[in-house]
């Protein structure tokens, strides 16, 4: 069996690694910028696309309390708040009694909020098909298997105690 490859160590003046991850350092914040930016835009039916996220954990992982859903995404727990409401209003979360402590309750995603998601998913698909019209479909998977790995390292790099996460992180979509 052949030996494990060799795991790459920190970055020196003068690596090409170091460039790169100065390159990446320098994309990740202008990449953060963007992605606020589509996030505050409203959707076709002009809902809040911040709170719409949220409906993409919740149908993944299933019914959450909302500070586990705040958790999960790791956002401040009075934004998830703010967000979860104008959901509940717009029909498209519900609450649900907790089996386990029926003074809490759970959020799940409605029909509605499965439609919804349906409509994001698509406008979120045609805006990156015009983005990288250009591309090859070898760089499109490329990127999108080596932007995949990056999230799950970052994630799994993210500190064990949800009070220490930056209130601007933003959540994994696999959709």
């Amino acid at each position: 069996m052949p030996p494990p490859p060799p795991v790459p160590g920190p970055a020196a003046p003068g690596d090409d690694r170091l460039t790169d991850l100065r390159t990446l350092g320098e994309q990740l914040p202008r990449f953060i910028r963007l992605v606020h930016a589509l996030k505050s835009s409203p959707s076709a039916e002009g809902r809040d696309r911040a709170a719409l996220t949220l409906l993409f954990p919740l149908e993944r992982v299933g019914p959450l309390r909302q500070s586990a859903l705040a958790e999960l995404v790791h956002a401040d727990p009075s934004t998830v708040s703010r967000h979860v409401a104008a959901l509940i209003e717009q029909g498209l979360v519900r609450r649900v009694a907790d089996e386990t402590d029926g003074r809490a309750s759970r959020l799940v995603v409605t029909d509605a909020g499965r439609r919804a998601m349906a409509q994001v998913r698509a406008e979120r698909e045609a805006h990156l098909a015009r983005a990288t019209a250009g591309w090859t479909a070898a760089d499109l998977g490329t990127l999108a298997r080596l932007f995949g790995r990056l999230l799950d390292d970052l994630s799994a790099s993210l500190p064990a105690e949800p009070h220490t996460v930056p209130v601007d992180a933003s959540p994994r979509e696999k959709s």
